[in-house]
């Protein structure tokens, strides 16, 4: 079984090492991701694809800084027009248009594990954009949603996991960056474990 791992950075990767698991830094954000994650797709064809990285936990959520989750659903946050109502998603917009309205992704694999925490999470370009509507979600971060929707498309196995390392929210300046990725790296190990690499 062949699993490879996608860190958005250096840092995120800088503790993880696994002799029977690949790392691949994808790159931040929703582009260099979705390119990354069908490159590695077409030219290996993994069993498993996981990506891994540090993520914000919005004020209202139910977890804390330094732990971590495995992410349920993904939706791209920012993607949507401003209105003179506000913003408002794609995905909402009464556009006389032929596309695919999209709004939430869902794991569907997240059973292979167990014990994780679970959240729900925007992918945002603009980190802490104060016009998302995030009260449904848990945590951001900014490469999920194409992680998703390219293994989605590419019926690809995928997992993602997240630990917390900062309240997402303008003015908390607070980050645990080192405590993160160590948790990152721990919970990355105890999920390889479960899928018997």
């Amino acid at each position: 079984m062949t699993i490879t791992v996608l860190f958005p950075t250096a840092t995120e990767a800088s503790r993880f090492q696994h002799p029977r698991v690949r790392s691949v830094i994808s790159g931040v954000g929703l582009t260099a991701t979705a390119y990354a994650t069908g490159k590695l797709i077409h030219q290996e064809r993994p069993d498993w694809l996981i990506l891994a990285g540090i993520a914000g936990v919005y004020p209202h959520a139910a977890l804390s800084v330094g732990q971590v989750a495995l992410v349920a659903s993904e939706a791209e946050g920012d993607l949507g027009f401003f209105t003179p109502q506000g913003f408002a998603h794609l995905s909402a917009l009464p556009l006389d248009m032929d596309f695919e309205r999209r709004h939430t992704l869902h794991c569907p694999h997240i059973e292979a594990v167990s014990g994780f925490q679970l959240a729900r999470s925007l992918s945002l370009n603009a980190a802490m954009a104060p016009f998302v509507n995030s009260a449904a979600v848990d945590i951001e971060n900014m490469e999920g949603a194409a992680f998703f929707h390219v293994c989605l498309q590419e019926n690809v196995r995928f997992l993602q996991l997240r630990a917390i390392s900062n309240v997402a929210q303008p003015g908390e300046d607070d980050w645990d960056m080192a405590g993160s990725v160590q948790a990152l790296t721990d919970g990355l190990h105890r999920l390889l474990a479960q899928l018997g690499a």
